[in-house]
């Protein structure tokens, strides 16, 4: 007589905590970013955020209703996925375009793969670099924060060139710049990082190895290779939201130790690349989409095998 084993997609969590449990950690680790550009930013970011995760909200249940398939909203990845996108907005963004990101992000990304657990990237992080493609120009307007002492352009950018002495570092540290609604203020950010870390929803691996790699090679290959340019580049830009936040997706990050080094290693090399060699002075978002598709390579390299299969693949070199 067979067995049958019931296998569950990813994330697999080995705790009590199921996805549903988990979701709204990611949401109250996610809060004071999202306060904080509210404040920065204005009404128009917290209009921006309603919309992009009621956009994600709609897109998953017509999807399930036309696909007949169980309702899947409980389980509130789409509300971390409309919220992870918002934040990685600019204010000023047309509504209309941000519905166009979050549909894409939600029915191309996540539910055309099957769903939670099959997306092969990021979908915040999809949605955000097609709307990049489609409006480039749109997505690159940050006139409407109300810090313009950077005239509408991003430190990064004014780093990049004008050099180092164009920016203040205590503002970039504090969040005083213009930027996407939730990657100004990496107090915010670390905040809320902490709070996944004592909730054990994440570990250091990822983020530590992605932003040890990242300032080991800006050190080597930055413009101005000393300690006020590094602290800039680690604040400027969606690094730490990106280190934190979305590189350590449970989904389309490693799930072996090693291989969750591997891969912050990774997002940290090409994030630098991107960075000094690149057409852009950002490229988080690029570098984690690219790394979650290396994702299954990572995995076949570092997962252990059982000790019998080892030895039956020793056998047959």
């Amino acid at each position: 007589m067979s067995e049958k084993y019931q296998v569950s997609s990813s994330p697999h969590v080995r705790a009590k905590d199921s996805t549903s449990r988990v979701m709204p950690y990611v949401i109250i680790a996610l809060l004071p970013a999202t306060l904080f550009g509210i404040w920065n930013f204005g009404m128009h970011a917290l209009l921006l955020i309603l919309v992009t995760i009621a956009s994600c909200l709609a897109s998953e249940w017509i999807f399930d209703k036309i696909v007949h398939k169980k309702n899947s909203l409980p389980d509130l990845s789409a509300v971390v996925t409309g919220l992870l996108l918002a934040l990685n907005l600019p204010a000023g963004l047309p509504w209309w375009e941000a519905v166009i990101g979050s549909v894409f992000a939600i029915v191309i990304v996540k539910m055309m793969f099957g769903g939670l657990g099959q997306n092969f990237m990021n979908p915040a992080l999809g949605g955000r670099c097609f709307l990049l493609i489609a409006f480039a120009a749109d997505m690159t307007n940050f006139k409407s924060s109300k810090f313009e002492a950077y005239s509408g352009a991003t430190p990064l950018a004014m780093i990049r060139n004008e050099g180092l002495s164009s920016v203040n570092v205590m503002d970039m540290l504090t969040g005083k710049i213009p930027g996407t609604i939730g990657e100004t203020s990496v107090i915010a950010i670390l905040i809320g990082a902490m709070i996944l870390i004592l909730l054990g929803v994440i570990t250091l691996r990822i983020p530590a190895a992605y932003l040890i790699t990242f300032a080991v090679f800006m050190l080597i290959f930055g413009k101005e290779p000393n300690a006020n340019y590094l602290v800039a580049e680690l604040c400027g830009g969606g690094l730490m939201l990106g280190a934190f936040f979305m590189a350590t997706d449970y989904v389309t990050s490693p799930i072996t130790p090693a291989g969750q080094i591997i891969y912050g290693i990774c997002c940290g090399l090409l994030t630098g690349i991107f960075r000094c060699f690149g057409a852009n002075a950002e490229g988080v978002s690029f570098a984690i989409i690219l790394s979650n598709i290396l994702v299954p390579i990572i995995e076949k390299f570092t997962i252990p095998r059982a000790f019998g299969l080892a030895k039956e693949a020793k056998k047959n070199e």
